[in-house]
C-alpha cells in the first residue's frame, strides 16, 4: 500500500523550510519520547531506571522488554512529530493540501 507522487510531498522550497523545523521537533520529540518511555516504564516495572543492556543486574527478558517499549515509543512520538511538524510548515508557507485531502474535508462540511 505504498502510494507514490500523490502530492503528499512537500515541494523543493518546503523542504529547505522544513528543514530546520524538523531538526528542532526532532530533538524536541526526542525528550518527550524519552520522558514518556520513563514514565510507562515506571509503570510497567514499580522500577525509577530502565535496564542497561550490559547489566547484569536485570534478567534478558527486562532488558528486551524495555527496548522493545522504548522503540515502540520513540517510533511512534517521532511519526506524530514528523507528521504534526509537516502540516504546520505547510500551513506557515499556505501550501494547499493534496487533492484527495481537500476532497474528503469538503465532503464533511
Amino acid at each position: 500500500m505504498t502510494r507514490r507522487g500523490d502530492g503528499n510531498e512537500l515541494t523543493p522550497l518546503g523542504k529547505i523550510a522544513y528543514k530546520p523545523f524538523g531538526l528542532a521537533f526532532g530533538v524536541v520529540g526526542g525528550l518527550i519520547a524519552g520522558r514518556v518511555f520513563s514514565a510507562v516504564w515506571k509503570q510497567v516495572s514499580d522500577e525509577d531506571e530502565t535496564p542497561q543492556p550490559l547489566s547484569d543486574d536485570y534478567s534478558t527478558r527486562e532488558v528486551l522488554l524495555a527496548a522493545t517499549l522504548q522503540g515502540a515509543v520513540f517510533a511512534l512520538i517521532k511519526t506524530a512529530v514528523d507528521r504534526y511538524g509537516m502540516k504546520a510548515v505547510r500551513r506557515f508557507l499556505d501550501t494547499p493540501p493534496p487533492e484527495h485531502q481537500r476532497r474528503t474535508t469538503h465532503a464533511r462540511t
